[in-house]
């Protein structure tokens, strides 16, 4: 789990390191720990993925925590390309089952600590 400290009356992730800040994002979303999942985003986040977009973090986190179909899901991250401003992780998301539901390719943007964007790229 990342430290966090308090900066600006919000938590705030302490690991800047955009690969660590993704691996906690996919940790936290599996967890279902939402607070710790807001304090890694950006409050502008934007994710789009091949079926939507959703623009701000307040949105993003209140669709995962009470809006997604299932919630009782397990990223298998496969491999993290940690090169760049930012950084691309290739994996599969697993039912409660485990049964594979899609692979995906995410691509995350980070400032200042915090994730900024993420394209979601996914194949049945």
């Amino acid at each position: 789990m990342p430290s966090r400290r308090e900066a600006d009356g919000e938590e705030q992730s302490g690991d800047s390191d955009p690969a660590a800040l993704a691996r906690s994002y996919y940790d936290a979303l599996d967890a279902g720990e939402y607070d710790r999942l807001a304090a890694l985003l950006h409050p502008e986040f934007v994710q789009r993925r091949p079926d939507r977009t959703f623009e701000g973090r307040d949105r993003f986190v209140a669709f995962m925590r009470d809006e997604r179909p299932n919630t009782d899901t397990t990223h298998v991250v496969e491999r993290v390309y940690p090169a760049g401003p930012g950084v691309a992780v290739r994996g599969r998301l697993l039912d409660a089952d485990g049964e594979e539901l899609f692979a995906f390719v995410d691509v995350f943007s980070v400032d200042a600590g915090r994730l900024t964007a993420l394209e979601t790229y996914a194949a049945e």
